[in-house]
């Protein structure tokens, strides 16, 4: 099996059991090792009082394409630590993109970077997530 090819493969099956990200409204468009992508159409009820998408919202996206990408080798991850930085407001129709890539990985710990931005190509966020790999895979092999 191809690194890419085990990376749907645990995509696949992660997906089959995330109902958050698909109640969310979230699509895969990429995964690779080590990397994945995740888009979401900004509806009315991913909006705050101030009528911008909620910054959960663009958490909860950033951190999904965290995990598809520290899961992408079969190895069961989790998040260790997440920090975001908001750099611009998500706004009522825009699809935003959240681009995770590795950074580093060392044993079972993981640095993973995600580029959240809107259609137009602007960034809307930064997150930094850290893995840590647990015991178990996301199918046998």
């Amino acid at each position: 099996m191809t690194p890419k090819e085990r990376a749907e493969k645990s995509a696949a099956a992660m997906w089959a059991e995330d109902h958050a990200s698909k109640w969310a409204g979230m699509e895969i468009t990429h995964v690779d090792e080590g990397e994945a992508v995740l888009e979401l159409k900004i509806a009315q009820h991913h909006c705050n009082g101030h009528g911008i998408c909620h910054g959960g919202v663009t958490f909860m996206l950033a951190d999904s394409a965290f995990a598809f990408a520290c899961n992408s080798r079969n190895q069961s991850t989790v998040a260790q630590h997440n920090v975001i930085s908001f750099t611009a407001p998500g706004r009522l129709g825009d699809t935003l993109i959240a681009k995770a890539r590795e950074i580093s990985l060392t044993g079972r710990s993981g640095i993973y970077d995600v580029t959240v931005t809107n259609q137009d190509g602007q960034q809307i966020a930064e997150f930094r997530g850290f893995s840590r790999a647990v015991k178990g895979q996301l199918f046998d092999e």
